[in-house]
């Protein structure tokens, strides 16, 4: 039976691939913090069947720790401070978080099982003000966020280890994917969460940024087969994972009001306190390396993807509402 050590795996991503992994055979093995509370949401219902060790990216001894306990075949390194916008009043937390740990988990990995296969969560938001369009594997980086940056940095050391020291280690450079499971403040939960409260009358209006950004959004569901299939290839190698179509954050806007028959008119406001310090006017990538090499294939298509995120807020906020309700005629 294969191991696996997940870190970030009460994310979305985490929860997902540990889901798969499972599937598969696996004895999935993931890492929390000693001293935190995690939010075991996403994998309540297989929380059971998670190995737990414990570990803190910014703790090379506790990684050691890790990595010794779980004797993985693979590891995922999932974990990261993974929000764009909180990374330019935390660059330093995003930093050591998203950068240095990097090197904290190659380095644990290297020293205790250095045969361990290892993927690195890239992002798209590294080539940042583009170069080219779509963006490859061979594309220029231009990180334009703190958070870029840092995931530049990751890249680039996975890169090296590879190289300096012959480990099976490669980067996914992910593009946006998206599910229910993804936190409420990333742009496309914050529609989906706010088109339920306002069709469920719990909220009148929904504060946006920037509208005409234009992205390349998955299903998250989707791209974690691709971080395995690349764990299972014969050479390490860093593949661009996306749909290839982009569109914008009022199509996004269009699809997700119209799905509840609502007018996205009606009821978004531009906010300027929403725009970011230095944006990123367009993602769009080239999967075609994944697609022939990995045989890695889509399932879920961008209106289905967010049809599914406003059906899941839908059922969950009348949940809510209706809990919140009996609490108060109980009281």
């Amino acid at each position: 039976m294969k191991k696996a050590l997940i870190t970030g795996v009460t994310g979305q991503d985490g929860s997902y691939l540990a889901e798969f992994l499972l599937g598969q055979g696996y004895q999935v093995y993931g890492m929390r913090r000693r001293t935190s509370t995690p939010n075991y949401e996403n994998v309540e219902h297989i929380k059971h069947r998670i190995n737990w060790v414990s570990g803190d990216l910014t703790d090379l001894a506790s990684l050691i720790e890790a990595v010794r306990v779980s004797d993985p075949d693979e590891v995922y390194n999932l974990a990261a401070q993974s929000f764009v916008a909180a990374s330019w009043p935390q660059p330093l937390a995003t930093g050591h978080l998203t950068a240095i740990s990097v090197t904290n988990m190659l380095e644990a990995v290297r020293i205790v099982k250095p045969t361990a296969r290892f993927y690195q969560a890239s992002s798209s938001e590294m080539f940042g003000k583009v170069i080219e369009t779509p963006q490859k594997e061979t594309t220029p980086f231009y990180p334009r966020s703190p958070y870029g940056v840092a995931k530049v940095y990751g890249h680039w050391i996975t890169v090296n280890y590879r190289e300096s020291f012959g480990m099976f280690a490669c980067s996914g450079i992910l593009f946006n994917h998206e599910s229910p499971r993804r936190g409420v403040e990333f742009v496309t939960r914050k529609v989906s969460d706010g088109v339920a409260r306002i069709k469920l009358g719990l909220q009148k209006e929904l504060r946006m940024g920037n509208l005409d950004a234009l992205r390349d959004w998955g299903f998250a569901g989707d791209y974690i087969k691709a971080m395995w299939l690349m764990l299972q290839q014969d050479e390490p190698d860093d593949f661009v994972i996306s749909t290839g179509e982009m569109h914008t954050v009022r199509e996004l806007l269009e699809v997700a009001f119209s799905h509840v028959g609502l007018d996205y008119r009606d009821y978004v406001v531009v906010d300027p306190e929403f725009q970011r310090p230095a944006e990123v006017d367009l993602l769009l990538g080239d999967c075609t390396k994944a697609k022939e090499k990995l045989g890695w294939t889509l399932e879920v298509g961008f209106e289905q993807l967010v049809k599914m995120m406003v059906d899941e807020d839908l059922k969950r906020v009348r949940h809510e509402a209706a809990y919140l309700h009996a609490m108060s005629a109980n009281a």
